[in-house]
Formats: structure tokens, C-alpha cells, sequence
């Protein structure tokens, strides 16, 4: 199985869904709530990103 490094453009769409769980899970600001759990949502969604953008080449 071959990886390929992401690129910045799919690093940076990760690391904002990253930082936005992490926001939401301190409460350092208020981010209106749209589903249970939403913190666990975003960060699965933030790792998925980058696992697509290193197994798909050219993305």
C-alpha cells in the first residue's frame, strides 16, 4: 500500500475540523449544538479527511 503526503489544502481543512471539536469540547466558544455528541463527529470527520487525503493520490 503506497501513501502519499496530503496536500496543504486537505491539512488545513483537517486541522480547522480538529481545532473546531476541540473548541466545542472546552466551551471556549459558544458553538450552537446541531448534534448529540458533536465534538466526537467532528474530530472522526477531521481524522477521515486526512486518511482520504493520504490514500488518494493528488488530492
Amino acid at each position: 500500500m503506497r501513501l502519499n503526503p496530503p496536500t496543504i489544502t486537505i491539512f488545513l481543512i483537517s486541522l480547522t475540523l480538529a481545532l473546531l471539536a476541540l473548541v466545542t469540547k472546552l466551551g471556549f466558544i459558544g458553538v450552537p449544538r446541531y448534534l448529540p455528541h458533536q465534538e466526537f463527529w467532528l474530530a472522526i470527520s477531521a481524522y477521515i479527511t486526512l486518511m482520504i487525503g493520504n490514500l488518494v493520490r493528488g488530492v
